[in-house]
């Protein structure tokens, strides 16, 4: 039996001995184990059901975080021309949106790995805190492939108590 430096852990083998029993029963049941596994099976590719995403945009992953007095939005947008990006606010529902080129080469006859993503992407996020939404209290910013927002927060009054009598 295989031993650890640590009498307390037992190995596999170990374990299977303690509920098997030492000897040729153990190797019958590897055996056993051996024949019963179901063999892969080998199948012509199936086209993928999402590989048709013209009718589902690409997602943004984005970072939402809050300091003291802004709240700042960046989303990883790299390749993408400031002129190909939309940005708008709403109701404080921030939408950011746009197209990533691929610049593809017109002499590609077969591809062998494609991961990333081409075409429109599209995110929409209710933002978590309330925030200015004049141009004047809002900055964006694209650089080395980073879009940065950053909203001045709306200023909350503290609620006014009321007496009841």
């Amino acid at each position: 039996m295989a031993r650890t430096n640590n009498d307390d852990l037992l190995m596999e083998d170990d374990l299977a001995a303690a509920f098997l029993g030492e000897g040729d029963e153990m190797v019958a049941v590897k055996e056993e184990i051996a024949v019963e596994e179901p063999q892969a099976e080998v199948s012509e590719p199936v086209e993928d059901e999402w590989e048709n995403t013209d009718d589902f945009p690409g997602q943004l992953a984005v970072d939402v975080y809050e300091t003291a007095d802004k709240l700042v939005v960046k989303a990883r947008t790299a390749g993408i021309k400031k002129s190909d990006l939309n940005v708008s606010i709403s109701d404080n529902v921030l939408t950011i949106s746009g197209v990533l080129s691929a610049g593809e080469d017109e002499q590609t006859t077969r591809w062998h790995i494609q991961e990333c993503y081409w075409g429109e992407f599209s995110r929409t996020i209710a933002l978590p805190v309330q925030v200015r939404e004049d141009e004047n209290s809002v900055k964006a910013e694209l650089k080395d492939g980073v879009l940065t927002i950053a909203f001045e927060k709306e200023k909350v009054e503290s609620p006014t108590i009321i007496t009841v009598q």
